[in-house]
């Protein structure tokens, strides 16, 4: 019977941990690559990077629920106008806090990202 050795050191990256933030900028550019991006680099290093599990969580959930609120805003637009509030909501979340969430990520901070829904745990 072989033993393998299950604990691997994590190593500290905190330049990757705020690119992962960083990257959900994408959706400006791409429309969706600040979901897979984040997504890709939280999958492939979530075990050796320190910290990046709970960032990348962060991150997807951030993600997935300024999805929700869009595809809850643009019907509420018949609304009385109600989604164009939920919408800019959305876009003033998604420009605001990935950037503070960087900073926080940068001085080794936990991230904290207001109006999101836990997808992920």
């Amino acid at each position: 019977m072989e033993i393998v050795n299950t604990h691997v050191a994590k190593r500290e990256d905190k330049q990757l941990l705020v690119v992962t933030h960083l990257s959900q900028y994408l959706d400006y550019v791409t429309g969706f690559g600040g979901l897979i991006v984040p997504l890709l680099i939280w999958f492939t290093t979530k075990d050796k990077v320190h910290a990046m599990d709970e960032h990348g969580k962060a991150v997807i959930n951030f993600q997935l629920s300024l999805l929700a609120y869009i595809c809850i805003g643009i019907p509420c637009i018949l609304l009385l106008g109600l989604g164009f509030l939920i919408i800019g909501f959305a876009a003033v979340l998604g420009l605001i806090m990935p950037a503070v969430n960087a900073i926080k990520a940068n001085n080794g901070e936990a991230p904290s990202y207001f109006g999101t829904f836990k997808f992920l745990s």
